[in-house]
């Protein structure tokens, strides 16, 4: 089974409720940005990664707007179910922008980034450039869209497409390429359900958008 989550933050108390009980050996757990166990490389951190690659499942996480860029870059690229990821465990991945995933025979289009609210607060401190998605990524996401024929069955993205915003009660702060890039996903693809995790909440906007954070949702 797949099962989908919101931001863990390197929170591992995440990974002892009730709702991660439902994971079974086999299983793939997303994470829809933040995953927070990559940022400053310390003792503590190290042990919660080794804790997490214990699991009997598989945890695959697009890249949110904290994350450590340089150290997330030091993983070694490798190719998983149809897609590029960076290895951080051997059941630890880290989804690349742009990219397709076949798992338990099911289209997954992954495409992390997005644009920090508290930039201003982290600029000098802890904020990477390159949790903006480029140019050359929404090319490549194109590309691999058009290889699958604009036909996917889920979508994981860490920024919200921007017209949901609204419905989120969320201010559009900054009109960006990947916004425009997502309305045209909307309009173009065929997909059956767009997970997010940006928000911090669980709600879903009907008919296909669901925004992640506590909950855990499966694939089916």
């Amino acid at each position: 089974m797949i099962y989908v989550t919101g931001d863990t933050h390197g929170d591992i108390t995440r990974f002892k409720s009730s709702e991660m009980k439902k994971l079974a050996r086999g299983d793939t757990l997303i994470i829809t940005g933040d995953f927070g166990f990559i940022w400053n490389n310390s003792k503590q951190e190290k042990a919660a990664l080794k804790r997490l690659a214990e699991k009997n499942f598989r945890i695959a996480f697009v890249d949110g707007c904290h994350e450590n860029y340089d150290l997330l870059e030091k993983y070694p690229v490798d190719k998983w179910n149809g897609g590029k990821i960076h290895l951080i465990e051997k059941n630890i991945f880290h989804l690349m922008r742009g990219q397709v995933y076949t798992i338990e025979k099911k289209k997954i289009f992954a495409f992390g980034g997005g644009h920090s609210q508290d930039i201003d607060f982290r600029r000098n401190i802890d904020w990477w450039e390159r949790e903006m998605p480029t140019h050359q990524e929404i090319l490549d996401g194109i590309a691999n869209l058009k290889e699958h024929n604009y036909k996917v069955d889920y979508i994981i993205t860490h920024e919200p497409p921007a017209s949901l915003k609204e419905c989120l009660g969320v201010d559009v702060l900054e009109h960006l390429e990947v916004h425009a890039f997502f309305e045209d996903i909307i309009k173009n693809c065929t997909y059956k359900k767009w997970f997010f995790g940006k928000c911090h909440i669980d709600k879903h906007i009907p008919l296909k958008f669901y925004a992640v954070y506590d909950c855990l949702y499966p694939l089916k």
